[in-house]
């Protein structure tokens, strides 16, 4: 039985991974969870300098899922390539690398700085506010989309997953703008826009109004949405929003996806990761399935 899969040329040895934002470096999780059972460990978006986020609260408990709006606090680039790089690399499992920025300048210097650094390929978070252009998100705009890709595989070594925001009239649209300026894979989807309100004290419960919805809630639509770019576009996808187990990773898998990231189940169950890593092993057993590859994307 063959669990493994390959994305631009690097292998997985099984399609789990984990959402960005949601595992760190993995540290916390590593009392968990043996890091090196995943097919890989995505990051916490990083930065070429060190982001604040945005002020508290910011997280708040919706009716199947969460909201939040951390507002990509993170370290800078320096300190993950001293400090979390060498920590993940003890572990036998592929680095994914998440990439934040305001300006495409700020996504190219964090792209320049991990092409001499020992990770498998770099997820771009396109859904950052571009400021230059108003805090339009690069993920909203397709020839920002295009561009913003062309510029990262430049200066990329590595091989270039674009992640792609659902907040768009036609996700499709999207995917092939990104696919045109080369990107090597996609992900999707990211946190849906959303808001909470407090009746008792008629105020926003996140300082910043709105926040990303993730979770169960967003299921149905981020399976809905792989489901469009796997038949819109032919380069891999890594499928996410709202896996909780394996059955839901399967889902994925059959709509299309190459991959699946777990995000929001962690914080419930930290163990959710190796669970559904046993889990598409044991459907695959019992549905006599020899290889992933042949159930990716077979629901047409």
């Amino acid at each position: 039985m063959n669990t493994s899969v390959s994305i631009a040329g690097v292998e997985f040895k099984n399609p789990v991974t984990t959402a960005s934002g949601t595992f760190a470096s993995g540290k916390e999780y590593s009392e968990f969870v043996d890091l090196g059972k995943l097919g890989a460990v995505t990051t916490k978006g990083v930065a070429n300098v060190p982001w604040e986020g945005n002020p508290t609260p910011r997280v708040a408990e919706t009716y199947g899922g969460m909201l939040n709006a951390i507002g990509l606090q993170n370290p800078g680039i320096d300190v993950f390539i001293e400090r979390d790089i060498p920590f993940l690399k003890q572990y036998d499992t592929r680095i994914i690398v998440n990439v934040c920025g305001r300006t495409t300048e700020d996504y190219v210097e964090v792209v320049e700085k991990l092409s001499d650094t020992d990770i498998d390929m770099m997820e771009i978070n396109i859904s950052c506010p571009n400021v230059k252009e108003g805090g339009i998100a690069f993920g909203q705009d397709p020839s920002m989309a295009e561009a913003i890709t062309a510029e990262v595989k430049k200066y990329a070594k590595q091989p270039v997953i674009m992640k792609l925001s659902p907040n768009v009239t036609d996700i499709t649209v999207m995917a092939k703008a990104v696919v045109n300026g080369g990107a090597d894979a996609v992900s999707l989807i990211n946190t849906i826009t959303g808001m909470k309100i407090d009746i008792n004290k008629r105020q926003f419960v996140l300082a910043n109004k709105t926040g990303g919805l993730s979770g169960p809630a967003i299921k149905p639509v981020a399976v809905r949405m792989v489901y469009q770019v796997a038949n819109a576009v032919n380069v891999p996808i890594i499928g996410m929003g709202g896996i909780s187990n394996a059955e839901d990773a399967i889902e994925f898998i059959l709509a299309g996806a190459t991959m699946v990231s777990i995000g929001t189940a962690n914080f419930l169950n930290p163990y959710t990761t190796a669970e559904v890593v046993t889990g598409i092993e044991e459907y695959m057993r019992d549905n006599s399935v020899d290889n992933i590859y042949d159930i990716i994307g077979i629901v047409k």
